[in-house]
């Protein structure tokens, strides 16, 4: 198995991601189970009881439970909180789509509804033999989905003080619109706005170029700011001013807003 999978934007970005190792997964796995089993124990005593009054009942429910919990738990978690069960997070795992793309819920579920069938014979062989013999370390379940699972490592933020340093935003003279920008730009266009600057030196000129004019072409179309500070704005300086925005809640500082008032 490799231990790292690089992918390749079409604009010229490439994003290495370690690979998760099968112990590593087994151990997250072993988090996993016992919250599923401490969950099923409750929703089995609850049922018990209820089984008082009507027992047959009870015991087809405590069956479509246990079977909903077992895998609507991988499911809820992977899916809102975008690739991590508890025992992934605690462990520093994530789920992702192999291709780099973001993870969709198709491919949530079908890699967890297949989660029995690694599970075969016993004590997850199947599953552990096709992830050891995968070049991508992926289970029957991820072959099938299309997903990988990478180790998710805590990343230093960037100093965006000295980021962003040295020019004027006149774009925060609208506060009302630079407010609409904040409600419409979701976590993940933020995040990938401020790696772009981030890593823009590693770039080669012409994806530099092109990057940065679809970035910008995509900002523009969500709010409209005034044409007369904004036409003249290259498209890198105008990301960095949405990444300002975004990012920094600060007061204006003194020479910008001394800039203002003139």
């Amino acid at each position: 198995m490799n231990s790292e999978l690089r992918i390749r934007t079409p604009e010229g970005i490439v994003f290495a991601y370690t690979l998760a190792g099968p112990v590593t997964r087994c151990l997250a796995y072993a988090v996993d189970l016992l919250i599923i089993g401490a969950v099923q124990r409750i929703v089995s005593m609850l049922l018990i009881f209820a089984g008082i009054l009507a027992p047959d009942i009870a015991m087809g429910l405590l069956i479509v439970a246990f079977f909903a919990v077992s895998v609507g738990y991988g499911i809820l978690f992977e899916w809102l909180a975008r690739g991590q069960t508890p025992g992934k997070k605690l462990l520093r795992l994530r789920v992702m789509d192999a291709r780099g793309l973001r993870l969709q819920v198709h491919q949530v579920v079908i890699r967890n509804l297949l989660r029995f069938v690694d599970g075969l014979p016993l004590f997850y062989m199947l599953g552990g033999i096709v992830s050891i013999l995968s070049p991508r370390g992926q289970r029957l379940g991820d072959l099938a989905a299309g997903t990988i699972v990478v180790h998710n490592p805590v990343r230093a933020e960037p100093d965006l003080d000295q980021l962003l340093a040295g020019k004027f935003n006149s774009m925060r003279a609208h506060p009302h619109l630079a407010g609409r920008l904040r409600q419409r730009v979701s976590p993940v266009e933020a995040r990938l706005a401020l790696q772009a600057l981030v890593r823009r030196d590693e770039l080669e000129p012409h994806a530099r170029i092109q990057l940065f004019s679809d970035l910008a072409g995509h900002f523009r179309s969500l709010v409209s700011f005034p044409p007369e500070i904004t036409e003249t704005l290259p498209d890198e300086q105008y990301i960095r001013n949405v990444v300002d925005i975004l990012f920094r809640t600060r007061q204006k500082a003194p020479e910008e807003a001394a800039e203002l008032v003139h």
